[in-house]
């Protein structure tokens, strides 16, 4: 789990690490952006759809868990979508999916209604924009993978601090209704970014390497040997467990500091304090992963990540009054921001990017049920308890249990581990002297003319050996 698999991109096309490599980000930032912040964004509009459907707030809050499920849940479909098809066609009709959802969304008579529209539909179209988005990422870096990761991860809170306000404000103008239909046209902008996810050329190949390579690709569209890697197991496992308590504080704490007598306005700049520490530290977490001597380790940065992430729910939930709750947000703040720029860096590390496809798809999998699971039966032992103290410790605990977790796998595997790198390296000099012996009779002239031009050139130091003080005894 500790060794970091090093590829040269999807069918030998090694990775740019810049170039449009730069439009591909700017692509991603805009679709973590919306995957991650549109289902907390939605919750803007929860007070009013309780109002007009008489439900209550665990009925509306199923519309996020539902978005969230979708984009996780739906992570094997989306991997078959990109392997039979490609990452811009898939993300073009997810842009479609999402925008039509929630345009239809705003016709609606009923919750139920809601959950297919705004949560089943609008969720697929983010999941189809979200995965191939960071698979795109995964191929056009590679040195400055890590800073690509945190500054595309880096969407979800700029976003977050942006949607929130334009939520309550287009709430206020236009209702629920208008709001809805006017998110539906934003996220049209899905299809813009997919549009910029331009595939890299592959070096010219012969029609044999054609065929035989074609061949391949047919074999899977869905790849399960990465389960036999036991670094991904470990991730999955550790990932899945991280997810039941990781997004728990974001969506409780508001409530908290209005149960502690804050007014709504007060209230909802918590959220704004956390996404704007959130925006600087997911950037600079991907610039220290990027270090020398950080990146082979990148798997217990994540680790401390986590650990940081899960005792900062354990400190928050001593919070008494509103300084309290902004400490906590802050330091969450920065734990978040770290958990959400390292996830899917040491995904790419572990399995490395012909298999990225398949394996994010298998993990959002896995982590679809926590996701599903993690708020509302946080909200169930808050009813039960009427305490947010509990809440938070045992979202403090699912996290922290999770970084120990991963800590503890990959310090035992990383032995079993420690000779793959030689194996791939040796694997990867025979490639190049096999290609070195397949030479064309061409380049074979070529080569014994100028052995025997040398040998012309410096008669006098053919077949003596040269003595120097360094090789005389």
């Amino acid at each position: 789990m500790g060794a970091v698999v090093v590829d040269d991109g999807p069918s030998g096309v090694k990775a740019p690490d810049g170039g449009w490599g730069w439009a591909v980000l700017f692509g991603c930032f805009i679709i973590t952006g919306f995957s991650y912040a549109f289902p907390k964004a939605v919750s803007v509009f929860f007070k009013e759809l309780i109002r007009e459907f008489g439900i209550g707030y665990s009925d509306t809050a199923w519309i996020s868990s539902i978005l969230l499920a979708m984009l996780y849940g739906t992570g094997p479909l989306c991997s078959v979508c990109v392997n039979r098809f490609g990452c811009r066609p898939v993300m073009l009709v997810g842009g479609l999916f999402a925008s039509m959802g929630m345009v239809i969304a705003s016709f609606c008579t009923s919750i139920v209604q809601i959950y297919l529209t705004a949560g089943v539909i609008t969720g697929l179209g983010l999941a189809l924009n979200f995965q191939p988005s960071l698979i795109m990422l995964n191929r056009y870096f590679d040195k400055r993978r890590p800073l690509a990761n945190g500054l595309s991860a880096a969407g979800s809170p700029v976003f977050l601090c942006a949607l929130s306000p334009l939520g309550q404000i287009l709430q206020h103008e236009y209702g629920w209704r208008g709001g809805f239909l006017i998110l539906g046209g934003m996220l049209l902008n899905c299809c813009v970014c997919g549009a910029l996810m331009r595939p890299l050329e592959p070096p010219k190949k012969s029609e044999a390497t054609k065929e035989s390579s074609e061949k391949k690709a047919k074999k899977k569209l869905l790849d399960f040997s990465v389960f036999k890697d036991g670094g991904f197991v470990i991730y999955t496992l550790a990932a899945s467990i991280m997810v039941l308590g990781l997004f728990v504080p974001p969506v409780f704490v508001v409530s908290y500091a209005k149960d502690l007598g804050n007014h709504d306005t007060k209230a909802a700049f918590l959220l704004t304090i956390l996404g704007f520490i959130d925006i600087f530290a997911r950037p600079i977490c991907g610039m220290v992963a990027g270090l020398k001597w950080v990146r082979p380790r990148c798997v217990y940065l994540f680790s401390f990540a986590m650990i940081f992430n899960g005792f900062t729910d354990l400190m928050g939930s001593m919070s008494v009054d509103y300084s309290g709750l902004v400490v906590f947000c802050i330091f969450f703040g920065i734990s978040y921001g770290m958990v959400g720029a390292l996830q899917f860096e040491v995904l790419m590390a572990i399995v490395g990017t012909q298999k990225f496809s398949s394996a994010i798809g298998l993990v959002l999998l896995a982590e679809a049920m926590a996701v599903l699971i993690g708020p509302p039966s946080a909200g169930k032992l808050l009813d039960l308890t009427r305490r947010y103290m509990f809440v938070f410790i045992i979202a403090g605990i699912e996290v922290t249990t999770s970084a120990l977790v991963l800590a503890l796998g990959n310090f035992f595997c990383i032995k079993k581990k420690t000779e793959e790198p030689h194996t791939k390296e040796a694997a990867a000099e025979r490639e190049e002297l096999n290609k070195s012996e397949d030479k064309t009779p061409e380049d074979a002239k070529v080569d014994s003319i100028e052995v025997e031009q040398f040998l012309k050139d410096e008669p006098e130091k053919n077949g003596e050996v040269v003595t120097n003080p360094e090789t005389c005894v």
